[in-house]
């Protein structure tokens, strides 16, 4: 077998192979032997069916899979023999112009890019800091009265806060659509389940009664027979109802897992588990601004094989999550091209990533993982439970290990940048609307 590189880009290379005919041969006459040893045929006893039989029903598909695995095998001995890390797999083709005992092939493919990480001296890293007071607390705990608000009618117009009970219908372009109508159907106005337009026309309604009103749904709206498209609603509010928050005391204590409803012990807690939140929550920001600084960094050509294979996982997980919340890929298609820019930045920065941790040794120790879990833990009401349960999972493990190399890359980052100390407001950090 011989093998010559070829150099067809940045990335981009093409080997000629050639395997001789003879090996071929003599492989697919082992194989066919192999087989009839233990295939079965009508009118034959397993063992003696007369191997010119056998030849004649799996003949092709045996030499197919010799020719699969031969070709593999020189392909794998060229790559090695030049040191050439393949990223991807090889487009094969069949070459002409070989000796009549050889069979040639042509093995186009990728290599992995040399990386080497730029200067971080002149790059802004944000490191986010915020607050947890009482303020937080207090905010935290009216979130939790309004999850377990109960609701009593009331005769007046709707406003944001309340719960409306409504029977709607509506058309496009005098019929009905698919999804457009609804009997006994409750919301509250101002959570934005609904689109803002139709929330609008029921806001200052009363029982009893109702609306006509048009209504354009979002370019991106996931039926895509209706996106861009207007349509016409009418509306009929049933009922209004007002939210009643329950009293912070020992009974709403209770209520979070306070059994002897003293409430400054659940305070206690409900800051506890704010620090927590809000310490993960600053992790992933300052995470986020290391990452972008490495990025910008360091410039290197990407695999296209990468790239595409990774579009079409990210087509594939957001179908699945469409079925899971039960939308059919054809009222939603996605394309792995839509993909494009984030498999590109994920593909870059995973393979950054991994040569940053090859050359600065930031592999994960064992007293960083064990921490890890202790902290991810201590969340939970058994904390050696959970540690125990990290520790005898493989998989649960390998997540916390991918998580305490990402925070050695960002210390890494961190000790080279330029770090800006950044508040965070509370509100913004969580989410929370105004």
């Amino acid at each position: 077998m011989q093998a010559n590189v070829e150099t067809l880009g940045a990335l981009e290379r093409r080997i000629d192979l050639t395997v001789p005919a003879a090996d071929i041969e003599k492989e697919v006459s082992t194989r066919l032997t192999k087989l009839a040893r233990t295939v079965r045929m009508p009118g034959f006893r397993p063992g003696k069916v007369p191997l010119k039989m056998v030849a004649a029903t799996y003949g092709a598909q045996v030499q197919a899979e010799v020719l699969n695995d031969k070709v593999g095998a020189a392909f794998t001995t060229a790559v090695s023999s030049k040191n050439l890390r393949v990223a991807g797999a090889p487009r094969l083709e069949p070459k002409a112009g070989a000796p009549t005992a050889d069979l040639a092939f042509s093995a186009t493919f990728e290599i992995y890019p040399d990386i080497k990480v730029g200067n971080l001296a002149d790059i802004e890293v944000q490191r986010s800091s915020c607050e947890v007071g009482d303020a937080q607390i207090d905010k935290t705990l009216e979130i939790m009265r309004k999850q377990r608000a109960s609701f009593e009618a009331v005769d007046r117009a709707a406003t944001d806060g309340d719960r409306v009970t409504v029977d709607f219908k509506g058309t496009r372009d005098g019929e009905p659509f698919d999804g457009g109508a609804g009997s006994d159907f409750a919301f509250t106005i101002g959570e934005g389940r609904m689109l803002p337009e139709f929330e609008a026309a029921v806001r200052g309604l009363q029982a009893g009664q109702g609306k006509t009103f048009p209504l354009t749904f979002p370019a991106d709206y996931r039926a895509t027979e209706l996106a861009g498209r207007q349509v016409q609603f009418d509306v009929t509010v049933k009922k209004v109802e007002q939210p009643l928050l329950p009293p912070v005391d020992a009974e709403f204590a209770r209520s979070l897992g306070i059994a002897d409803g003293d409430v400054q012990k659940m305070r206690a807690e409900v800051k506890a588990n704010l620090e927590r939140e809000v310490k993960t929550r600053l992790k992933a920001r300052t995470k986020d601004s290391a990452m972008n600084a490495l990025l910008a960094s360091t410039r290197f050509e990407l695999p296209m094989s990468l790239i595409q294979a990774d579009q079409q996982r990210l087509a594939e997980m957001a179908r699945q999550d469409l079925v899971a919340r039960g939308i059919s890929a054809k009222e939603a298609p996605l394309p792995p091209e839509i993909f494009a820019p984030q498999a590109e930045r994920r593909v870059r920065l995973g393979l950054l990533l991994a040569e940053l941790v090859r050359v600065e040794n930031l592999q994960p120790q064992q007293q960083q993982i064990r921490k890890a879990i202790e902290d991810v833990a201590q969340s939970y009401e058994r904390p050696a439970e959970v540690i125990q349960w990290y520790l005898s999972n493989r998989e649960r493990l390998a997540e916390i290990e991918s998580v305490v190399v990402e925070e050695n890359v960002v210390e890494w980052v961190l000790a080279r940048a330029r770090v800006v100390d950044a508040a965070v407001g509370f509100d913004e950090l969580m989410g929370h609307g105004k």
